[in-house]
């Protein structure tokens, strides 16, 4: 089993039940253990102006390969409805692989870890509070060290509740 973390995102619609209905496809999956999930957090939007977003980080042991997974998580963001738009637009769900054991991943549909995660308030601070002392692979600094060090005051991030 791989230990994998997920971030989970929605700003249209009933966000809280949009994240709901994704973990439980997830769980869903004999392939894949849901474990520890993060708070929820409300967070401002990156890229164009649009709602708000609920944000939460979702661990989860795995035999699937990374792009095994990556193809689950597409088809869960399908079937929840799920239309590409435009880049950083408002979304029903997203759903995003952040870290994937100890593994790199370079290819035209898969990078690993995310190529961004180090540099977003909304995913490190949950990622924070269910792996603080976590140190990616090819990084010096434990996930709390990473989110201490974002001081972008446009990245906001507050609770929004404990649990889903």
């Amino acid at each position: 089993m791989n230990r994998v973390f997920l971030s989970l995102g929605s700003n249209i619609g009933s966000r809280i039940r949009n994240l709901q209905t994704a973990i439980k496809f997830l769980k869903a999956n004999p392939k894949i253990q849901a474990g520890r999930l993060s708070s929820i957090y409300e967070t401002s939007p990156m890229g164009p102006k649009q709602r708000d977003f609920l944000n939460c980080v979702l661990e989860l042991q795995t035999v699937l390969s990374p792009p095994q997974l990556l193809f689950n998580l597409k088809e869960i963001e399908k079937k929840m409805g799920r239309k590409k738009t435009i880049q950083d637009g408002p979304r029903q769900i997203d759903l995003d692989l952040i870290l994937y054991g100890r593994k790199r991943v370079q290819s035209p549909l898969l990078t690993l870890p995310h190529p961004r995660f180090h540099k977003r308030k909304f995913v490190l601070k949950p990622l924070s509070e269910i792996a603080p002392n976590l140190k990616p692979i090819g990084f010096k600094k434990t996930i709390l060290q990473l989110y201490r060090r974002l001081t972008d005051p446009s990245q906001k991030v507050k609770l929004h509740r404990k649990q889903i």
